[in-house]
């Protein structure tokens, strides 16, 4: 009976891999809690757009951290990788009010990379998974308005 149940179950994942193995990167983001979109421009240029529409919208930009500067510094060889942070005091501390655990996930970070083929992408935690992660259930609005918000800044970038 055991050989039999792992039979099922493996061929159960292999038919689950193969599935995920053709949706876009956007789609999977349930599989591990990450939306990465592909970006039409360079990582600079990404950069900043995603601040010049943070700053329309009336979010507080918190900085810029340049990963690949840092990197490269220290010895190690780092494609271009930076790190926008940004958010609504408002809007996102109300999440740490529900976990204070939720502090690990704000402010919003999104990063904006170069992969190895040149291909320049913006990578974001998705807010429903948060939510999960941290087992909010009481704030079901503020989630929405939160992805919103991180679909709408990531707009001005995606291919």
């Amino acid at each position: 009976m055991m050989k039999i149940s792992n039979a099922i179950l493996s061929a159960a994942l292999l038919i689950a891999m193969t599935a995920l193995a053709h949706v876009s990167t956007a789609e999977a983001a349930d599989w591990d809690g990450i939306v990465t979109v592909k970006s039409r421009y360079s990582v600079s240029e990404t950069v900043n757009r995603i601040k010049v529409s943070v700053e329309d919208k009336g979010i507080t930009l918190f900085g810029v951290i340049d990963q690949a500067k840092l990197g490269n510094a220290a010895g190690n060889e780092v494609r271009p990788s930076r790190l926008v942070m940004f958010g609504n005091p408002a809007l996102g501390t109300t999440f740490i009010t529900a976990n204070p655990l939720a502090g690990l996930d704000w402010p919003v970070r999104v990063l904006v990379y170069q992969a190895k083929d040149g291909s320049v992408y913006a990578a974001y935690t998705d807010f429903d998974w948060i939510a999960k992660r941290h087992r909010i259930s009481s704030r079901e609005r503020e989630f929405a308005m939160a992805s919103q918000v991180i679909q709408a800044v990531t707009s001005s970038v995606r291919e």
